[in-house]
This record gives C-alpha cells, structure tokens and sequence, in this order.
C-alpha cells in the first residue's frame, strides 16, 4: 500500500530548495533549515507516538495499579513488607485481583491469533510512518535525513494518546470546549516550531495536508497525525477542518473543469500504458471516471487548483508539486473521494442489497427526501459483469451528478447507523444530528422489517402492564443482579417472546450488515478517505461486527473512529482489543447502568461476557468508557440523545440547532410518558385526568396532571361485574398468552403499516 512513490514523477533529481518559484511561498522558503529539520524531527515524534498507542492495546499491564508492577512478591507478607507499598493502607485483595488479571491478559495476548494481530498492525503503522517521512523529507531536506530523524525518534517527551472514563451530567448541557478536547486527546508534542508566526504554523499545516494527500489517500492514521499536528503547534481545531473542506472543495472543483478535448484525450491514450496511469488504476477503483474527464488529463494547476490552494498561503506551483501525481490525475482525484462520493448512492450498492436486505448508504445533508435517494430498481436485474459489480469500470448517473456538485463533497465521511425503527423516517432522522462542515455524512439502511419488528415490539414490551409492574420491581436490584440471578417477574417472562423473537433475527441480521458494511469500506465504497461509524443499539451491534471484520482481514487505517451506543455486544477486553486495532482515532463505549431493556433482551444471551451497553469496558487504555446512567432509563431514550451524547463527549461534527430540536423531542416523549402514567394511576383509583376544551391535558401548581373522579358513563355495573367474573375464572398464563397474542398482532400491523408508508412515500417522489 506505501511502497511506492507517486509524487517522484514530478519531483525527481531536483533539490528541495530549487523546487519553487522565488516569488512563491513554500516550507522551503518559510522554513530555514534549522526549522524544516525540526518539523520532521516533530513529525517523526508524533508517529512515534502514535506507535506506542497502538503497543499499549497489547500491553498486559495497561491500566493495572503502578504499585503492582513494581512489586513481584505475591504473598500477603511480601506485599506489606514492599518498600512501595504503605503498610498502613495496603490493599491486599486488590493486589490480589490484580495480579490475576495480569495473568490472564497475559494468557490472552499470547495466543497465536492476538500475536499475529499485534505484528500486523505494528507493520501497517510502521509501512505508513517510512512512506510519511519520505514524502515530507523529500520536500523539507532530504529523504535520508527524514528517515534517520523516524528512526531516531522517541516518544517520550511525547505523551500518548489517553482516554479516560467519563460521565454525563444531565443537569449540565455544556459541551466540552473544541481546544480543550484537542489538547485532551492528542497532547502537544514540545517543538520550538510554536514560536512561529500563526500564519507561517498555518502554512506548515496545509502543506502537511497537501503532501498526506500526495500518497493518494487520506487515512485514518493520517488524520490523527494532523490532528497531533495541530496541537502541537497550538492552532485552533476549526484551521484543520477549514483547511479539510477548502483542499476538497478545491481538487473538485478542479476536477470538475478539466479538459475533456481532443488534445486531453489524446495525451491519456499516449500515456495508458506508462508508470503514471498503472499507478492511476492499481491505486484505486477509479476508471469509471474515464468516461466523465476523459481520462488522465493536464495537471490540476491549470484548471485553476492552484489558485484555490493559493488562497490558503501556498503558491500554486508549490501547492502542485506537493500533492504529487494528484495534481496531474481526475482519476486519482475521483478514486480519493469514492468516485466523487457516487459509489456510497450508485448502482455499486445494489450488489450489497442482494446479501442484506434494504442495504443502502442514504445522504444526509444533499438531499432534502433522503430517502428517495435509493429508489427501488423496477428493472430486471443485469447481467453480473454489469455496472452492479463493485468494480465496474462504467460510469453511473449517482458519480456524474457528485462530480457535478464538489460543495457538498469532504475529506472525511461519517456514517450513523440506527438499531431499531418504528417508520422509515428513523433510518435518518436520528443522524440530522451530523454536521456537514467537516465531514460527509451518511445514514445506514438495512433490513428495515426486522428492525421495525424489533422497535415495535419494544414500544409494545415499555407499554404493556407487565414492564410497568416489572420496571418497579427490577428497578430495587441493579440490572447485572438480575442477568445473573434470573429475578425477572414471571409475568414479564410470560410475554417476553413477544420481544425475543424480533431481537434475535434483527440482531442476527445486524451481524450480516456489519460484514457487508466492511465489505463496502474494504472496496473503497468511500474512496481513500477515513470512516467514522457511529450506531446506538443495534447499529452499534452492526459497528462490531464490521471492525470484527476489518481485523480478521487486517484492513487497517480504514475506520477513523467509532462510537458504540448501548451496544449489545460483549465487554471483554480481548474483544475490544481486536476492535481497537482497526480503529486509528477514537473507540468509545457509551453505556447506562440502567438500560433494563437491555438487560432483558440479552438475558439469554452469554452474560458471562458481559454487555458493553450496561458496563464500562476494562483493560483497553484506548477505549473511552461514557456513563449515560443518568440521562438513559431506557433503551429507547438512545433514539433522542445521540447527538447530546457526541456533543457532549468532544465530536465536533455535530448540529447544534439540530441536537437541541431532539432534546425538544425527548422532553415532549417524556411529558407524554408521565401523562400515560398517571392516567393509569387515575384509572386504578376511579379517576381521570382532567383536559381542557383543546384537548390538552391540565396542570395542577406541582406540575402533575390534575385527576378529578368518574361519576357514572362507562359500562353498566352489571355488566363491569360479568366481566370481572369471567377475568377471575381465568388463570394468570391464559391471559398473558391473550396479552403476548395481543402485542403480537399489534406490533405486526404497525410494521406492515411501516413498511407500505415508506414505500409509498419512495414510490411517490420516484
């Protein structure tokens, strides 16, 4: 993947000093060479950095007690006589638990598969470090020097990437600063570099961009490099993501007016078979852009990139030569961005729908009916060598139309992934969240039945009389005691396959979708830009079982980052692990303690392995646990606070107005959840709750609906008294089965109902 050099072409045989123009500004001519020497120096420090996180995913001893590592006594006497540990206060079970802890990651890291693991990522990361320091010393000194700076480099003036344990405050809405979150996560590495002007630090920024770019893809590693980058040398978070979208905007645009004339054509047909169009069409999937451009056509500097590179500080000369064979191939350019973003919406995706149902990648922000954007494909299916394959070299309508509209195009692309529904409408609606300032947005859909089976059939469990009488009961233990004890009321147990059917096929299909969703990422459905993959119950299902996947086929540097919300998956370190290997910037864990439905769908499931939905996950130092106890009762709550949570945990690709309209909602879903309770409260003592002439239930001065008794309506008392005789004769299992048989049609109805809303909806603005 980084063994070859695909900017030499332009560059070869000419000193790094002589490659710009005198009049044009370059790191060269910003930078003496005291100063470009400490930029790779710095450079090189931060993947060294970088390096040492991904070791500590494998370390035995992450996140264990310091006192235990310096002490290899075992005993009880040993332990207090230790000159580390204080006599007064030794905690000998701790170091006891400890210690066995120890042993069994040790266990764990020494099997073969979890060795193999470690030495495969460290390969990737060392492959990508060499090609990086090549690329900027070829530019800034010289590629020897570069490469004896990577070698010598150490990391440990350099703190690591840290984590560390949060949780959410429901009384506090204020999210985290950008800066602070920036400094928190990527530490500033010590460079005399910061004593620059902030337009000179600015400059060394873009340029590092431009020359990442160069390599002909934009990963994961390489956006956490710049993102160390940019607190090192104390700019602000908004210059990267500024930087990000103008650099896309920019090559698009470019791309876009290319010459597409006689001349352009005749110049790619004399070079199809040189170096530069191999490297064009073995680097990505990009020949489907022959037809739109006219193949490889004149350096991107003439169709005005440059220009726009030079509004950002760099001359265009300077800004071309950086970004290599990039600046000089639209079929480069379309293979960075997923041929201008139509392999996520075009015909590529109907290959995936045939292994998972309804399989489709929605925009978020282009299209205001996201979505009609998959309309169902009326005509026969074509033959397999047809544009369905992924690799097809013919050109859709979906990659004409994104190459015709760059704006809405970025560097970086971000994926939400609902794990249950109740309409068509929740595919998407949930991830309005997602800004498109810095990234490009996506909604996952799949198997929409299973999913509306599964959200019906919870609505219908959190209704029914037997969750209410269970919630108060279940709510006196915590949701582990009652997983591990079997204490949930048999009235609940007697209904309960009205829910455990739905969530064992959605869950079952979940797993598939996660690993067409990595075949997707594996193809570059998204081009040679990083992915964020962010799902709340089962789409965080999804998000496991497709980082599982990209590490069993060490497809590495893909995932940028990834965020599991109430996941029904396990919690064990080994597992994390494996996940955490695939993910280049942040994996977080989001749970509640008091996710009791949750706790009740998984109960059969293997406990024993724990629910990472309702426990934080431990001994991964590059996982971030997030308790969202406070904020989340219920499972269901997920759907309203997705984007409270990533605002609140430092995602900066967030909608503010849009988060504050689900905060609405959620309070709306709330007040209409406490009316429900207290109407039953009413019923049960003769009353009722009082409305107004519109309708709208009254308040008394405390806030709870107001209830007054009910005189008389209703049925005969006659008839209130046959009725309760014939309740009485019946058997506690008789009417749970009628309440189950009840549930079961009501929820079957509101998914058929579902379903044909959301087809008529798709088949009306088709």
């Amino acid at each position: 993947m980084f063994k070859h050099a695909p900017w030499k072409s332009h560059e070869e045989g000419k000193p790094p000093e002589d490659k710009e123009q005198d009049d044009e500004k370059s790191l060269t001519t910003i930078l003496d060479i005291d100063q470009r020497g400490e930029l790779t120096l710095l450079i090189a420090s931060i993947m060294a950095a970088m390096r040492k996180t991904i070791e500590a995913n494998f370390d035995a001893t992450a996140t264990l007690s310091p006192d235990l590592l310096k002490t290899p006594a075992s005993s009880e006497d040993e332990k207090i006589m230790n000159v580390h540990v204080n006599p007064g206060s030794a905690d000998v079970s701790k170091y006891d638990q400890e210690k066995k802890l120890k042993i069994q990651r040790e266990k764990e890291l020494s099997a073969p598969k979890m060795k193999e693991l470690k030495q495969d990522t460290l390969n990737f990361i060392d492959d990508w470090r060499s090609s990086v320091i090549e690329r900027v010393g070829s530019i800034v000194n010289s590629e020897e020097t570069a490469s004896s700076q990577l070698n010598s480099a150490e990391a440990k003036e350099t703190p690591v990437h840290a984590t560390q344990d949060r949780k959410i405050d429901p009384e506090s809405s204020d999210a985290p600063a950008a800066e602070s979150t920036l400094t928190e996560l990527y530490p500033p590495a010590p460079t005399p570099l910061v004593s620059l002007e902030e337009s000179t630090r600015l400059l060394i920024l873009h340029s590092t961009l431009l020359l990442l770019l160069s390599l002909e893809h934009y990963i994961g590693p390489s956006r956490v490099l710049l993102l160390y980058l940019t607190s090192s040398l104390h700019l602000p978070l908004a210059s990267l993501t500024s930087d990000e979208e103008k650099v896309a905007k920019g090559l698009l645009e470019a791309a876009k007016h290319m010459s597409g004339e006689t001349e352009t054509q005749k110049k790619a047909d004399e070079n199809k078979n040189s170096r530069k169009w191999k490297v064009g069409l073995a680097s990505v999937a990009g020949a489907a852009l022959i037809g739109v451009t006219g193949g490889l056509a004149a350096p991107l500097v003439a169709a005005g990139v440059g220009s726009v590179m030079g509004g950002l500080g760099l001359g265009a000369t300077a800004a071309a030569g950086y970004l290599g064979t990039v600046a000089g191939s639209t079929v480069i350019v379309g293979g960075l961005f997923g041929a201008y973003g139509g392999r996520m919406t075009g015909q590529m995706m109907d290959a995936y729908a045939r292994e998972v149902s309804d399989f489709a990648f929605l925009p978020l922000k282009d299209d205001p009916n996201p979505l009609s954007s998959q309309k169902p494909h009326l005509e026969k299916e074509k033959d397999a060598t047809s544009s369905s394959s992924p690799t097809s070299p013919s050109t859709t309508n979906e990659e004409t139309h994104a190459m015709n509209n760059p704006s809405s195009r970025r560097l970086r692309v971000t994926i939400g992934i609902s794990g249950w529904l109740t309409n068509s409408a929740e595919v998407t609606s949930p991830w309005r969240v997602l800004s498109s300032s810095a990234t490009e947005p996506f909604a996952l859909r799949y198997e929409l039945e299973a999913l509306m089976n599964l959200g019906n059939s919870m609505q219908a469990m959190v209704s029914s009389a037997a969750w209410g009488y269970a919630k108060s009961e279940v709510i006196k233990h915590t949701v582990f005691a009652e997983l591990a004890s079997a204490l949930w009321p048999i009235g609940l147990l007697k209904i309960s396959r009205v829910v455990d059917n739905p969530f064992s096929v959605a869950k079952a299909r979940s797993d598939k979708a996660g690993e067409v969703l990595a075949d997707a990422i594996v193809n570059k459905a998204q081009g040679e830009r990083p992915v964020t993959l962010i799902g709340y119950s089962l789409g965080a299902r999804v998000v496991y079982a497709c980082l599982t996947s990209l590490a069993r086929r060490k497809a590495f540097g893909l995932v940028e980052s990834a965020v599991l919300i109430g996941a029904p998956a396990p919690s064990t370190s080994g597992e994390w692990r494996v996940l955490r290997s695939v993910v280049a910037d942040r994996l977080v864990n989001v749970y509640s303690e008091n996710d009791y439905v949750l706790g009740f769908l998984y109960r059969t499931s293997s406990v024993q392995y724990g629910v990472a939905g309702l426990q934080k996950v431990e001994g991964i130092p590059g996982v971030e646990n997030v308790d969202v106890s406070a904020r989340v009762s219920g499972h269901l709550r997920y759907r309203y606070l997705v984007g409270a949570i990533l605002r609140q945990i430092g995602f900066t690709d967030v909608d503010l107005k849009a988060v504050e309209e689900e905060e609405k909602a959620l309070k709306r879903m709330d007040e209409e959840e406490e009316v429900k309770t207290y109407a039953e409260k009413a019923k049960s003592q003769g009353k009722k709750i009082v409305t107004g002439a519109d309708g709208k239930v009254v308040f008394g001065k405390d806030g709870k609906p107001l209830m007054e008794k009910v005189w008389g309506g209703g049925k005969k008392e006659g008839e209130k008294e046959e009725v309760k005789k014939e309740e009485g004769s019946k058997s506690d299992e008789e009417e749970h089965e009628r309440e189950a048989e009840k549930m079961e049609k009501e929820v079957q109805e509101k998914t058929q109902q579902g379903l044909l809303q959301g087809m008529a909806q798709k088949l009306h603005i088709g």
